[in-house]
């Protein structure tokens, strides 16, 4: 439902999405195959973590740009996103955060 909300928020403000995955491999996966400008990431996922599945991007793509959504403790993950070298986190349910970050 989550996904659901912010893709129709990102494609409202005229952005395309190009993929959707609920799991971390498959976004690694995703991620190679279709190379998006952007991937919005939730920490928490079945299989392999969001955390873990951005650090396997930064891999591929050192470049790759993550916005990472969680209702987690923001203050407990902002120095480990940070390390990854995500854009930022975002909760979730703040949209208008979302696309703050996605517009920059």
């Amino acid at each position: 439902m989550m996904r659901k909300m912010i893709v129709k928020v990102l494609q409202g403000d005229g952005h395309e999405v190009v993929g959707e995955a609920t799991e971390g491999e498959k976004a690694v996966e995703m991620y190679e195959q279709l190379k998006p400008d952007l991937v919005t990431m939730d920490i928490t996922m079945r299989g392999m973590d969001g955390l873990s599945a951005a650090k396997a991007i930064k891999k591929v793509d050192p470049e790759a740009k993550i916005i990472f959504l969680s209702n987690l403790d923001k203050e407990k993950y902002e120095p480990e996103i940070e390390n990854i070298g995500g854009v930022g986190l975002v909760n979730k349910h703040r949209s208008a955060e979302i696309l703050d970050l996605v517009n920059r």
